[in-house]
């Protein structure tokens, strides 16, 4: 029962999004006003982290499971990936360096405060 209330409280937050995306008109996408909603909700007290923590721990523990119904649902464009297979592949290298250089300038930044905030203390 514990999980099934933990997983309403997701769900419940992911459907507000949704509702919010098409009610107010706001370009982005339902589940991601969902994530930014849960964000906020846990950072302000809210939603409590053990509100959600075995639900949100098994869904992650099975996120590759929700990438099968995406995988399956390219084969149907097979035709237009074999087209335009060079272009997609380029596309995939150059934005996969740029999240590790970006990914690796935050973590430099992050550092760099937190040991200035240490010698601050210090």
């Amino acid at each position: 029962m514990k999980l099934l209330r933990q997983f309403l409280i997701v769900l419940i937050v992911c459907f507000t999004g949704e509702v919010l995306s098409k009610v107010v008109h706001i370009p982005l996408p339902g589940s991601i006003i969902g994530m930014i909603l849960l964000f906020i909700c846990l950072i302000s007290g809210i939603i409590k982290l053990e509100m959600i923590a075995e639900i949100s721990k098994f869904l992650l523990d099975h996120l590759a499971f929700f990438f099968i119904p995406a995988g399956v649902g390219l084969l149907a464009y097979v035709g237009i990936l074999k087209k335009n297979l060079l272009p997609i592949l380029v596309i995939c290298f150059i934005t996969t360096f740029l999240v590790m250089i970006v990914t690796g300038w935050t973590v430099q930044l992050i550092k760099q405060q937190l040991n200035n905030k240490k010698r601050s203390i210090d």
